[in-house]
């Protein structure tokens, strides 16, 4: 497969680079950001998957989140995909509302049409993406996945599925139960119809309760987040973890909100938390 190399910029001894390559799964052209450490000139290096949220592209977590520096010094490789498939011939929302259809992929496999041909999300993200990185750049099998608000879900929703392809994942702000979420049925209503027995594959509240391989978890959640109640439920996966003993640490943080600030601040110790399981 052809990639296409549209930016490179050297950080902290290492590279970030943006790529351009058409998705099979997607079935449209893609792009993806990543950061490679200056280790990764000498020898393959872990990857850190990250999934951004609502209305994101590659490129929010790559500017705001200052992961950079201490990636270089761990060794870590970072990939950020987009949220959504993109392009001219890409069904949006009816709408134009910033909560489904482009930048709102949701990290779902689609099953309603016209979606159904092109958000692929789910299959984008667990096959073809790592396919394609560990083809293409000096990068070994070992992979951990964070993500924020959607992208929380994301990562939650694909560790607990796949907990062997993982060795550890952590998330800012996931929206942890979407099924009684506003964001969540509106997009699990588009992307998977009605019936909500289909819903049930992409909670984490509901895959968490099925677990038998766990897959060490890191959540941070900010108090002053105003989607928090509504939207988010943290205490509802806190709930499951407790019941069924599963390794989440869930923290509360006091005055922080929804924002890259938020990210920004506790961004470390995330990496802190995977270097430790990618080692």
């Amino acid at each position: 497969m052809t990639l296409d190399n549209i930016s490179s910029n050297k950080s902290f001894s290492g590279w970030h680079k943006q790529y351009r390559h058409h998705s099979h799964s997607l079935n449209c052209a893609m792009r993806f950001a990543i950061f490679l450490p200056p280790q990764a000139m000498n020898e393959k290096v872990p990857v850190l998957y990250w999934l951004s949220g609502l209305t994101c592209t590659d490129e929010n977590f790559m500017q705001k989140a200052g992961a950079q520096r201490l990636a270089a010094q761990l060794g870590i490789a970072i990939v950020a995909p987009d949220t959504s498939p993109r392009g001219d011939d890409v069904p949006d929302c009816p709408d134009a509302a910033y909560d489904f259809g482009l930048g709102a992929g949701f990290y779902v496999n689609a099953t309603q049409a016209p979606f159904n041909t092109h958000y692929q999300m789910y299959d984008y993200i667990v096959n073809e993406l790592p396919s394609l990185i560990e083809v293409h750049f000096p990068v070994n099998n070992k992979r951990s996945i964070a993500g924020h608000s959607m992208g929380g879900h994301g990562a939650l929703t694909i560790a607990l599925k796949n907990p062997t392809r993982y060795q550890s994942v952590s998330a800012f702000s996931p929206i942890c139960n979407p099924i009684n979420s506003p964001w969540g049925i509106k997009a699990f209503s588009g992307y998977l119809g009605k019936d909500k027995q289909n819903w049930l594959n992409y909670d984490s509240c509901e895959l968490m309760k099925k677990s038998h391989h766990f897959v060490p978890a890191l959540v941070d959640q900010g108090e002053d987040d105003s989607f928090l109640k509504e939207q988010l439920k943290p205490e509802n996966l806190q709930a499951v973890a407790k019941n069924i003993n599963y390794p989440l640490k869930l923290r509360m943080q006091p005055g922080y909100d929804h924002s890259y600030y938020f990210i920004a601040s506790f961004i470390e110790d995330h990496l802190h938390f995977h270097a430790k399981h990618l080692s």
